[in-house]
């Protein structure tokens, strides 16, 4: 496959599944639920953090997070006060759910939106730095250190999958109905792949990956194809590389 047909191919794919179908299999399903954008971005954040393995157990998962909120996250999140809380997905447990609610708490009172924690110093550029930022805000509170390893350090190596897809969510606008664009701080153009087992293993059945690792560097490798074939919005390819891999489109080893 030449890189212009390519480049159609993944055009294509992208156009097929980035429809209100999407929607209905995904645990966006779950930030759609609401209108309030405090709303919308506490539980797209903690639905995307929780957002490895099978994606039926992710949604119930976060059913069950909406329901101990109450239906009002942003609500409950400004008034908790560190009562103990009954949720377990996969290693993320109580505790951990405690300290992000409890986190963002801090952040909106402090920086005045989730957004802002994602801001960058004048002298600053790069999705990787907004992360970085980002993180260090978000563990500057009190916590127990075995929920660092919630949030992905790029500095460190690592893709932060979750991080750059609650990012997709929050920032793409398309007008197509998935994402949402309800950040204007952070232009599409930014944005960088979900990279991971699934995505990283179709990116290689089509030739555009080679390193073996689904780290920040392979990220980076793809980044740039992706770039090169839309400038503007790059990761609107993860609609297809997704949809291939989730939907067996092509084989994978």
């Amino acid at each position: 496959m030449t890189t212009e047909e390519l480049k159609d191919f993944l055009d294509f794919k992208a156009e097929q599944y980035n429809t209100p179908d999407f929607i209905k299999d995904d645990p966006i399903q779950l930030p759609h639920q609401f209108r309030n954008r405090e709303d919308i971005e506490i539980i797209g954040f903690i639905v995307a953090t929780i957002a490895w393995g099978n994606r039926k157990a992710i949604i119930k998962s976060g059913e069950k997070l909406i329901k101990l909120m109450g239906e009002s996250p942003y609500e409950f999140v400004m008034n908790y006060e560190g009562q103990p809380l009954p949720f377990v997905h996969r290693t993320f447990n109580h505790q951990d759910l405690s300290f992000f609610i409890s986190s963002l708490q801090n952040i909106y009172k402090k920086y005045g939106s989730l957004e802002n924690a994602f801001s960058l110093n004048p002298s600053e550029k790069g999705m990787q730095q907004r992360i970085m930022n980002f993180r260090e805000k978000f563990l500057e509170i009190r916590h127990d250190p075995r929920s660092d390893k919630h949030l992905s350090n790029p500095a460190k190596g690592a893709s932060a999958k979750r991080i750059n897809m609650f990012l997709r969510w929050m920032v793409r606008n398309d007008g197509r109905g998935v994402d949402f664009g309800i950040w204007n701080s952070i232009s599409p153009s930014e944005l960088y792949l979900p990279l991971d087992v699934h995505t990283g293993n179709i990116s290689r059945k089509l030739g555009m990956l080679t390193r073996k690792q689904n780290d920040w560097k392979a990220l980076e490798d793809i980044q740039k194809i992706l770039i090169g074939f839309d400038p503007a919005d790059p990761v609107k390819y993860d609609f297809a590389l997704f949809g291939l891999g989730a939907y067996q489109e092509l084989e994978t080893d």
